[in-house]
């Protein structure tokens, strides 16, 4: 079983900047990719930006040029790097992770969320 824990939501001024972090502990187990989500009118949570085990990475069209995804393997943390901060930034940010498992000869994959750190971007 893993955990998944974010951190680093707050209060900012337009403009301004915030950096998340997400950690994930845990016993036994591999990541494949990490990302940042955030729920969307009329959908369900939308990637903002996602990272993998190979450093390829891939963001929303909106925060390109403005956010940047970034992981720290050996601390099984990634951060995302919020500047030039906009009031439609705001929303409930939610770390994602994708993995496997191992328990003896078993493996099993696995997709795990945190509970959402809040931003909120003030005029």
């Amino acid at each position: 079983q893993v955990h998944v824990v974010e951190s680093g939501g707050g209060l900012v001024q337009a403009g301004g900047s915030l950096r998340l972090s997400c950690t994930v502990s845990g016993s036994m187990f591999s990541i494949n990719a990490m990302g940042w989500y955030r729920p969307a009118p009329g959908s369900q949570r939308k990637l903002v930006a996602r990272i993998t085990s190979g450093d390829s990475t891939n963001y929303l069209d909106t925060v390109k040029g403005r956010f940047t995804i970034s992981r720290d393997s050996a601390k099984n943390t990634v951060y995302l790097e919020m500047n030039s901060l906009k009031p439609e930034d705001t929303a409930v940010y939610y770390c994602n992770v994708e993995g496997r498992t191992t328990s003896g000869s078993m493996e099993a994959d696995f997709d795990a969320w945190g509970q959402g750190t809040l931003v909120t971007v003030s005029s």
